[in-house]
């Protein structure tokens, strides 16, 4: 059995006195994709910000174990390092802050010392995959980036820093087609040269159509109603979420 990255067990939590997980159960192995799926509200976003640590939420009952270390407690800052990433679907504006800069002090922390040629070299061959000009490594971290670009960059951040586990937050929101198809590839390259987990969180599949699926997760009010393979994803497509809605509510 391959490695297990991330064990969730019984992880409720709320923001202020409104309480938005409800006993939630997730187990990730190394190199599996996870899709984490269901309609607008569903609690999928807070559960991707939970896991990173973010304190606009308060974890109540439950652990988050990431690899064999009980994280429930930890900061945002220590989880990154541990190798946890997450994309925001609005990623922030940095004035002032290169997106090579970012990028370069992201990786010392977690890593220690990087040689620059080395650096420069495979920062040039990942941006060069996802088809973006080179010029953009010397702008400022996403201002005056379209939303493509936005996505672009956090996932050229994903094949820089290859963290042992990727939450990606509607990576294709707002995305044409052959963004979708090049972020994709991005995400597919990360998988390749890490092995890496993801953790997909959606309530599209366009960004599914190119990735091979290991787990389907279905979560409605804040809990996870039905877990699946792939095939769960082809459902959903046909026949929507009505199913889970109705088996949440029984």
């Amino acid at each position: 059995m391959s490695q297990q990255i991330l064990q969730v067990t019984g992880l409720t939590a709320r923001i202020e006195e409104k309480e938005l997980l409800h006993g939630v159960d997730l187990t990730i192995r190394k190199g599996e994709t996870h899709v984490l799926m269901g309609p607008n509200g569903a609690g999928k976003s807070t559960l991707g910000y939970v896991l990173m640590g973010s304190p606009k939420y308060t974890v109540t009952d439950g652990s988050i174990v990431f690899e064999g270390q009980d994280i429930t407690e930890e900061s945002a800052d220590k989880r990154a390092r541990a190798g946890m990433f997450l994309s925001f679907q609005e990623p922030l504006e940095v004035p002032g802050l290169t997106l090579e800069s970012f990028i370069r002090s992201a990786l010392q922390q977690k890593v220690g010392h990087v040689r620059y040629y080395d650096f420069k070299k495979e920062l040039a061959r990942c941006m060069e995959i996802l088809q973006m000009d080179p010029d953009y490594a010397q702008r400022s971290l996403n201002v005056g980036f379209s939303g493509g670009e936005k996505k672009k960059a956090e996932i050229l951040q994903l094949m820089m820093l290859k963290p042992s586990l990727a939450i990606l937050d509607e990576t294709d929101s707002g995305l044409d087609v052959d963004a979708v198809r090049l972020v994709s590839r991005g995400i597919e390259e990360y998988r390749k040269s890490q092995e890496g987990a993801l953790l997909i969180i959606t309530h599209s599949t366009r960004i599914l159509d190119a990735l091979e699926v290991d787990r389907t997760h279905v979560m409605v009010n804040g809990r996870i109603v039905a877990d699946g393979d792939g095939t769960l994803v082809d459902e959903i497509n046909r026949s929507g979420y009505e199913r889970f809605e109705q088996s949440a509510e029984a």
